[in-house]
Formats: C-alpha cells, sequence, structure tokens
C-alpha cells in the first residue's frame, strides 16, 4: 500500500519537478513511511445522521424556526423530496452534474418556466448551502449552478372599471366586503385569512396584519370598505371571531383556498380574466406608484423587506412610462 501511495504522489508532481527533485521526492518519502503502515481510508458516516429524510426534516426545523411561513414549507419538503425521489443518493454523493441533469429534465418533462426552474434552483441552493453550514458536506453542489435567467414578463392588473364590475356582481355582502378590504389595502390572501373581527379599527380605518416571517404591519382601508365591512358583520348571527367565515354553518374561518376559488369563479362570472386575490394587491401597488406615492412608503405598505420587490410594481403601466418620456426627454 505504501508503494501504491509513493507511486500515486510521484505521478501527480511528474510535470512539475525535473528528474532530480522527483528521486529526492521519492527517497523523502520512503524514509518518512519507514514502519509506517498506510491503508485505504473509508469516512464511516453515521447512517442515522446522513439519512436524506432525517437532515430534510432538520431543515425545514431550521426553515420553521426562521419564521417560514407553512405553505412555504410544505413547498420546501415536496421540492426536495421529489429530487431524493429522482436521484438516488445520499445528500453527500449529489454532484452539481446530478443537479444540473435533475433540473433539465424536470424543465423537458414538466414544461416548466424558466422561473419555475429557478425557484427550484434556489431551494436546492438553500438546502445544501444549509447542510454545508451546518458540516453534513464539505461543499454544496449547487454552487456552481448560476440563476436561470428569463425574461421580465409585464403583469396585468384590474382595470377602474373592471374591480367596479366585480363588485357590482359580488352576490354576498361578504363577498363585497373582500373585494373592498383586498383593493384598498393590498394586504396578502393569507394576512386576509388570519384577521380577526377585534382587529379591525373602524374608527381609524386600519388594522394589524400578520405578515411573512411573522412580521406584523398596519395597513389601512377607505370609507367605502368601512361601510361594506360593518354591513357584513352586521348581518352575521355565528361567535366566530374570524373576519371572514363560510356562509354555511358552522361558519368556519375561510381558508386561502376557499377565497381565492370564490374570487376566481367571480372573476369567471364577470368574464374577466385571471382574477385571484394576489392581482388586487398588484394593482394597488401599481396605482400608488402611477399617483406618485414614495417607493419607501409603497414598500412599507406592502410589507416588502425588499425594496427591489417594490420595484417590480413600478413599470407595470407601460403608459406612464410613455407619458414620462414625452414629459422629460420630447
Amino acid at each position: 500500500m505504501n508503494n501504491n501511495f509513493i507511486n500515486e504522489i510521484k505521478m501527480s508532481m511528474q510535470m512539475i519537478i525535473n528528474e532530480q527533485q522527483m528521486e529526492f521526492l521519492n527517497q523523502t518519502l520512503l524514509n518518512s513511511l519507514q514502519n509506517k503502515i498506510i491503508s485505504d481510508f473509508q469516512p464511516e458516516y453515521n447512517d442515522d445522521i446522513l439519512d436524506n429524510s432525517k437532515l430534510l426534516s432538520l431543515f425545514i426545523s431550521s426553515k420553521k424556526v426562521e419564521g417560514c411561513s407553512e405553505k412555504s414549507l410544505k413547498y420546501y419538503t415536496s421540492t426536495i423530496n421529489h429530487l431524493f425521489t429522482e436521484i438516488k443518493k445520499t445528500v453527500v454523493e449529489i454532484s452539481t452534474n446530478d443537479l444540473r441533469f435533475y433540473l433539465s429534465n424536470y424543465q423537458d418533462i414538466k414544461k416548466s418556466s424558466k422561473i419555475t426552474i429557478d425557484n427550484i434552483r434556489r431551494i436546492f441552493s438553500s438546502f445544501f448551502g444549509w447542510l454545508e453550514d451546518e458540516d453534513y458536506i464539505l461543499k454544496s453542489p449547487v454552487r456552481r449552478i448560476h440563476k436561470v435567467k428569463s425574461g421580465r414578463q409585464v403583469k396585468e392588473i384590474l382595470t377602474d372599471e373592471q374591480i367596479e364590475t366585480l363588485r357590482d356582481n359580488c352576490s354576498e355582502i361578504r363577498d363585497l366586503a373582500m373585494v373592498e378590504l383586498l383593493s384598498s389595502t393590498g394586504m396578502r390572501v393569507g394576512e386576509l385569512v388570519r384577521l380577526n373581527i377585534a382587529d379591525i379599527d373602524f374608527h381609524e380605518r386600519e388594522c394589524v396584519v400578520l405578515g411573512k416571517g411573522n412580521s406584523q404591519r398596519m395597513v389601512y382601508f377607505d370609507a367605502r370598505t368601512k361601510i361594506h365591512l360593518k354591513k357584513y358583520l352586521e348581518s352575521r348571527l355565528d361567535k366566530n371571531n374570524a373576519l371572514f367565515v363560510s356562509l354555511a354553518q358552522p361558519n368556519s374561518r375561510l381558508t386561502i383556498g376557499a377565497i381565492e376559488t370564490r374570487i376566481k369563479n367571480l372573476g369567471k362570472k364577470c368574464n374577466i380574466d385571471k382574477v385571484h386575490p394576489h392581482k388586487f394587491r398588484r394593482t394597488l401597488a401599481t396605482l400608488a406608484i402611477d399617483k406618485g406615492m414614495p417607493i419607501e412608503q409603497v414598500q412599507k405598505l406592502l410589507g416588502h423587506v425588499k425594496i427591489d420587490t417594490t420595484l417590480h410594481y413600478a413599470m407595470v403601466n407601460q403608459g406612464n412610462v410613455k407619458i414620462a418620456h414625452r414629459k422629460f426627454i420630447g
């Protein structure tokens, strides 16, 4: 075994040292390894520690402590579990090429957009980065996989006429109150479902919502929202503390899925494409920027941690770009 070890070193050095230096290296190794035995070393990993499912569980626990939502945690879990299903290796064996082939095949099979593939890449980066930080692996294999470039898409917002049409077609006062609150506050649907009646300050026309990362912020609503919200609450006979509940007994708190379905069906009823709760949020942000609200205040209103996220809304209205061009450039 010693001779093999010496020969491997000599082969590695033969391109950078001359014959005389090689002889000196050979003699030095023979003298240093005299009376010593070298054997193949195979690291003994603890199967319990390096079990993929257990490492994933530990990772998810760490993300939960950091304040990730249940929805995000489920997405992390399902995405990484799918990787383990396709690549039947332990995390220490998964290479950069394994991940590249996986992402490429995933895109071909699922016909996924570049944005979706980059979201998966970011999840892998977070997971393997955590494994590296926790010393389960030496180096993250995602380091050499760069961000997936994708063209920026201009996302639609709701027009004033469309919002009025949605209001006119609400058959339930509850749905009207929902539409009003979403359009006037720009809150996330996840924030909406967590609201309780006690959270609403009708006098100041404001309420505190619990956003991403369990961070609280104040949002504000207009007089029209106040009127319809009060009418809705006065019409209720249940004792539930939730702000929005199901129409049928036992009048349980509405879920995100229930609100998304209700809003989507309302949009279909009005022949308006792709109506969903987040579209109200995007519309509010765009209108606020169009009317001159400072970007920092819009960021605060929406609860964005990074202002770059808010800036995505600043260029939605191409008409404003045209007007600005004529004003400042001619």
